[in-house]
């Protein structure tokens, strides 16, 4: 048992080992006992399930602090903290792609369960990558540090424009690469029947799967923002990777609350763009002063006073706004 103590990407292999258990226990759990047939999910079940899943994220923070220190400890908080906030962006094009393919919202959580899986390989293939460019390239830091700056300045600009799902790129590659049935079938990603050209049985891709696909590339593109955010404040890959994930893994239980509550963060845009801002201009600042970086507990007390700024002034800013629907007519 002694391999268990050995170090791996800067941590105790027990400690990974510990991060995964939970992460397939939540996963099976999910899967196998709380969402084995299909249902729609309400707005109540959904907070409940998303209070369940910040107050684990935030244990697990302390279960860092205990083992790695206060360091390690506040550097977790503040990015679970900013990934939990940029995935409100997340969530909004996700509603928009379930309302583009009319998804029925019983179905909405075998698509999101598949694509939490998907973003677990795919951020850890993603923050891998990342960890072994910065290690030997300590440069590439200021990199992402002014990427974060020319982000969060785009979006304090950019207009309220809604997501066109019609002219993503993707979806029109797949489209033309991939017969697509017309309808939904079920809880079904695929389905053999006959082609209405030759008449034989084939494959069929269904509109479930290209939501499925979708919610994934959005993702990605979402992860180009919170991955050099989190290196912004932290490289430490355990921290970096368990951070995100916990973060993510909520992210479904939330959209169901979120995607019918997001109209009344009207600011949260704002607060997520001057967040982005400080995390990038904080690396260039403790430069300046001669500092090795900007201490956690200030980074963490700045980012959570900018979010905190932009939720309450949203809501109550909104606190007699109608809600707007986030779907597209099919």
């Amino acid at each position: 048992m002694d391999f268990l103590m050995h170090d791996f990407q800067g941590t105790a292999v027990w400690m990974w080992l510990s991060f995964l258990v939970i992460v397939l226990a939540l996963l099976a759990i999910d899967l196998g006992v709380l969402h084995k047939e299909n249902k729609e999910i309400g707005i109540r079940e959904s907070l409940l399930l998303s209070a369940f899943y910040i107050a684990l994220g935030l244990a697990f923070g302390g279960f860092v602090w205990l083992q790695s220190g206060q360091q390690a400890g506040i550097e977790y908080l503040t990015g679970f903290i900013v990934e939990k906030s940029l995935a409100m962006d997340n969530i909004f094009v996700i509603a928009m792609i379930f309302g583009y393919f009319a998804i029925p919202r019983h179905y909405q959580h075998r698509v999101l369960l598949y694509g939490i899986l998907g973003v677990i390989v795919l951020r850890g293939i993603m923050i891998g990558a990342g960890a072994a460019v910065v290690e030997n390239y300590g440069w590439v830091l200021y990199l992402f540090a002014a990427f974060l700056v020319f982000t969060g300045i785009k979006m304090l600009f950019a207009s309220e424009e809604a997501y066109d799902v019609a002219n993503n790129p993707l979806l029109k590659f797949l489209r033309r690469r991939l017969p697509v049935t017309d309808r939904l079938h079920g809880d079904r990603f695929l389905v053999r029947q006959a082609d209405e050209k030759t008449g034989r049985i084939r494959t069929f891709v269904t509109p479930l799967l290209l939501a499925l696909v979708l919610v994934e590339f959005a993702d990605l593109v979402f992860a180009v923002d919170s991955i050099p955010a989190i290196f912004a404040i932290t490289t430490d890959p355990f921290i970096v990777y368990t951070s995100n994930i916990f973060a993510i893994l909520g992210l479904r239980a939330l959209y169901f609350a979120l995607s019918a509550l997001i109209h009344r963060f009207a600011y949260l845009k704002y607060a997520l763009a001057t967040v982005l801002i400080f995390i990038g201009s904080k690396i260039f600042v403790a430069d300046m002063l001669g500092l090795a970086k900007i201490p956690p507990m200030i980074s963490l007390g700045v980012t959570v006073a900018i979010l905190a700024a932009g939720i309450v002034g949203s809501l109550w800013a909104t606190r007699n706004k109608e809600a707007k629907p986030l779907t597209e007519d099919v």
